[in-house]
């Protein structure tokens, strides 16, 4: 017998359509496979996010997308514009990035305003925002120092990385999160996160979503393993993470 149901993983996956290559039927095709697996969200470039949500209107699956991706050096009038612009096109939940450069030059005031102006326009709107970190620049103490400004600020997660660094999640820094967020922080994974098994275990360290391009890849096994028909799905999986 086993300790999940299908719910339990695939409400976990965040699927990812953010690759610079994907072409406008990809996007689409993702999305359909998106709702086929019911997913928890799709998380897609910013200049197909209102044709995305309007795909999603009616479904359990929830319009996302990135703010201050993948870098994090917007200056914060700019993410701010672009979570005012994101929640206008339908955004449900934002991923935003820190400004690693900020966070590396140890200026934690900028980096709590810039976090926070994104959250309040997020928040002020009803939505949700994932903190992206940027695990692979960082070390332990900077991790911890963001873990904390997030949890004052009330963010909804802390999330490990864009996927498009040297190093995505590891479960070190996924314990080291989990451990320094409040209780009321989620934590997401992003990047090495490619079959069951180790979504599996990332959920046993407390993580609740995950970011993933091989979702069909995840979630089919997870039908086989549960007993349950196949999804007749398809999509370019060459998402990103």
């Amino acid at each position: 017998m086993s300790d999940y149901t299908y719910h339990d993983v695939s409400k976990m996956i965040d699927h990812s359509l953010l690759n610079p290559t994907l072409a406008v039927k990809d996007l689409e095709q993702g999305i359909q496979l998106a709702i086929a697996y019911d997913v928890a969200s799709v998380c897609i470039m910013p200049y197909h996010l209102k044709r995305c949500a309007e795909v999603l209107k009616g479904t359990d699956v929830k319009a996302s997308t990135t703010i201050g991706f993948p870098h994090g050096g917007h200056t914060t009038e700019i993410k701010r514009a672009e979570a005012v612009r994101a929640i206008a096109d339908g955004c449900q939940e934002l991923d935003m990035v820190v400004n690693v450069s900020k966070v590396l030059s140890g200026d934690w005031d900028y980096v709590r305003n810039d976090i926070a102006a994104v959250i309040e326009v997020a928040h002020a709107a009803g939505q949700k925002v994932k903190v992206i970190f940027e695990n692979a620049y960082l070390n332990d103490d900077q991790k911890i120092s963001l873990c904390k400004i997030c949890t004052e600020l009330n963010a909804d997660w802390v999330k490990t990385s864009t996927g498009y660094a040297p190093g995505g999640a590891t479960h070190e820094d996924l314990k080291l999160m989990r451990e320094h967020a409040g209780d009321h922080v989620q934590v997401k994974a992003a990047g090495g996160v490619r079959d069951l098994d180790a979504l599996l275990a990332v959920r046993a360290l407390g993580v609740t979503r995950c970011g993933a391009s091989r979702t069909a890849e995840m979630l089919g096994e997870a039908r086989k393993r549960l007993g349950l028909s196949a999804i007749e799905a398809t999509a370019n999986d060459a998402s990103g993470y």
